[in-house]
């Protein structure tokens, strides 16, 4: 299953390398049999400047990246890039083959701009609850929560809240076994919200 991460400038790193880890460790608690292969998309296939002048190399460019299965929306400072039509366009067109559209933090701005259409709940880092709520109201936006799964459409709180998204989608695509194992490999404590 290929599991594309979106990112971009100042993207928050751990909204991407949170569920990179998530999906690359199940994998290799899978030995031979890895159920995934995660990747990084980025607009151009060049270096990306993260949040704090982390720099990253992305595996694809929207051009060129494998078909996907997943694609992983992260999120960071999302002001230039939510009016960036050449990527609301891929996410809008990668919303009609994936199988599932995952957002962390405020990726959930950039995939409520690509798709016009989305009315459904979802949630965000606590800080941009108001900010979401006023430019999306057609959008149901939930607070309190770590992550809502809404089917196809699953979004996470802010940063560290991506790893709990990701683990979830883990028990969902794989097993609840997986994730729990994976978890346990990360040392991280799962919060399993609904």
């Amino acid at each position: 299953m290929n599991i594309g991460i979106f990112i971009y400038h100042e993207a928050e790193v751990l909204d991407f390398s949170g569920p990179f880890e998530v999906f690359s460790t199940a994998s290799r608690l899978c030995d031979e049999n890895a159920p995934f292969k995660v990747f990084l998309i980025s607009e151009h296939n060049t270096v990306v400047t993260a949040r704090a002048g982390y720099k990253v190399l992305p595996d694809y460019s929207i051009e060129d990246h494998p078909p996907l299965d997943v694609l992983i929306i992260s999120g960071g400072v999302h002001a230039s890039e939510i009016k960036n039509k050449v990527v609301t366009d891929w996410i809008e067109e990668q919303s009609h083959s994936v199988k599932l559209i995952a957002t962390v933090c405020t990726g959930i701005f950039l995939l409520a701009q690509a798709v016009q259409s989305l009315s459904c709940k979802v949630t965000t880092h606590w800080e941009d609850i108001p900010d979401l709520r006023k430019m999306f109201s057609r959008l149901t936006v939930i607070d309190g929560v770590r992550w809502v799964d809404e089917g196809n459409i699953i979004s996470s709180g802010g940063i560290s809240a991506g790893i709990d998204m990701s683990l979830h989608l883990v028990s969902r695509l794989h097993s609840e076994d997986l994730a729990a194992k994976t978890a346990h490999q990360m040392e991280f404590a799962w919060t399993r919200n609904a």
